[in-house]
């Protein structure tokens, strides 16, 4: 069943891809000519970005509120593979995670995280204009703007990258001003000097994600279509930006230079919106709204989409409100009607698990995987439904899509379930700390490791003993690289 929106710390998200708020600050100055910076046909990722984006994600991680819905992120991984492709960046291997709040908010920062919340889906009405900011983050990655940021940051003596993604995970924790104005700095000088050089970002930003979304196939004018949503939605919120523009201040120069790229991207091939992008925007509207579904409902009337949306929405509110054969009924309909959306009988079978129908939740998901061998939310749920019936098969499983997602933690929360009730202890504890450190809590996860290598002592488990002293070493890099965000 649809997961609800997980709750931390209380959270101010802020965009992390380094514009800083533009308050009191005139943007409207018209851009330098922007610069081509890639010079090859390829920018590798180095490995200090990756490094730096792994840590970040870890410390994120233990702030933020978590949208645990293995299907949506299922769509957006295959959203961003779409992309990549048009891009220039290589040696790559995205990481994105979905955050439970329902405001408008994105990020992405070095080697390859990317953020999206469940209220920009909600905001985004057609599949472009998701891929528009999308394309726009992946524009900031590929244009190295946080090392160029890094770059200017020491020739003016403000504080670090790691500094200023530490002030920004302060905000994040609910530190709100306080954390921003650590990422800014304290004289008034270097920020001017910032957020002129962000200026330039954005803009750049921009020209590169519309390339990437015309190459792609989606229409570039999307875009510009959600600058202009943006605006309006400012100046019926009395001038109070949601986080996005507070991080993406959008002007009307920076409107206009956008139409004007449009006006001259040629696209041969124009995608038409997905019903799998509005089935998956279903699932964030009732995550939103959970305590009041109708609301959804309303919004998805509102905003005209195909029935077979509404369809998919009130399959959901029907497991929700304990309907489950009915919501199972209208699934496999629509499964039957659409029989190349993986997402829909991979919901059944989720549906299936949450309301105790285990042997059912095992064959839909059986059944899915031997068309699609690779899905992850199949994968998940059979791992998921196996436990509560053969632990030493639902081993297997978690085992294998553990070593295929090794930054996914709630793969090896339930891999650390299933190695201890399938009597494999010590590896249950590896597990658990993999979760643990995945989640920024390392010194809790070195403690497992501990656990975990005594009891591999004790059994004479040579082979075990060799991955703990190896992972034990990578926790404890990660712990001392977590020391520049404090």
């Amino acid at each position: 069943m649809l997961r609800r929106l997980a709750t931390c710390l209380g959270m101010a998200m802020v965009c992390l891809t380094l514009a800083i708020p533009s308050k009191a600050l005139d943007l409207d100055l018209e851009p330098p000519e922007l610069p081509t910076l890639v010079n090859s046909n390829t920018q590798a990722v180095s490995g200090e970005e990756i490094r730096l984006g792994r840590t970040w994600l870890r410390q994120f991680r233990a702030h933020a509120s978590a949208w645990d819905d293995p299907i949506t992120q299922a769509y957006v991984e295959a959203l961003v593979a779409r992309l990549l492709p048009h891009t220039s960046l290589s040696g790559i291997e995205p990481i994105t995670t979905l955050v439970g709040s329902a405001r408008l908010n994105a990020f992405a920062v070095p080697g390859g995280v990317i953020g999206i919340n469940a209220g920009l889906f909600a905001f985004a009405e057609q599949e472009a204009s998701l891929v528009s900011v999308v394309a726009h983050e992946l524009g900031h990655l590929e244009q190295r703007h946080y090392a160029r940021r890094k770059a200017r940051a020491e020739q003016t003596q403000i504080p670090t990258m790691a500094a200023m993604l530490a002030g920004m995970l302060i905000a994040a924790g609910g530190g709100g001003d306080a954390g921003i104005a650590a990422a800014m700095g304290s004289q008034a000088a270097f920020v001017q000097d910032q957020l002129a050089y962000s200026r330039r970002f954005e803009h750049e930003a921009d020209r590169r994600g519309l390339q990437i979304m015309a190459s792609a196939g989606y229409a570039p004018q999307a875009m510009v279509d959600m600058f202009r949503t943006m605006q309006r939605m400012i100046s019926l919120q009395g001038g109070n930006p949601p986080e996005f523009l507070l991080t993406h201040p959008v002007t009307q120069s920076r409107i206009s230079d956008a139409q004007s790229r449009v006006d001259q991207l040629a696209t041969e091939a124009l995608r038409t919106d997905s019903l799998a992008y509005q089935l998956v925007r279903a699932r964030s509207l009732l995550a939103i709204h959970h305590r009041d579904p109708r609301q959804a409902q309303t919004r998805l009337e509102k905003d005209d989409v195909p029935q077979d949306a509404r369809r998919y929405l009130q399959a959901l509110i029907d497991a929700e409100e304990g309907r489950p054969s009915s919501a199972l009924e209208s699934l496999d309909a629509l499964s039957e009607q659409h029989p190349d959306l993986s997402l829909l009988p991979a919901t059944a079978a989720d549906i299936a698990l949450e309301t105790g129908l285990v042997e059912q939740a095992i064959a839909r998901s059986r059944q899915q995987l031997r068309l699609m061998p690779g899905y992850f939310p199949a994968r998940l749920v059979l791992g998921e439904a196996l436990l509560q019936r053969d632990a030493n098969a639902a081993y297997q499983v978690l085992r294998d899509l553990a070593n295929d997602r090794r930054e996914d933690p709630r793969v090896f929360a339930l891999l650390a379930e299933a190695a201890g009730h399938s009597g494999r202890k010590a590896l249950g504890h590896v597990a658990r700390a993999e979760q643990l450190q995945l989640t920024g809590r390392i010194d809790q996860g070195i403690e497992q490791l501990e656990i975990a290598r005594d009891i591999a002592e004790q059994q004479g488990d040579d082979t075990t003993l060799a991955q703990i002293a190896q992972r034990r070493d990578t926790f404890i890099d990660y712990r001392n690289s977590m020391e520049d965000f404090r």
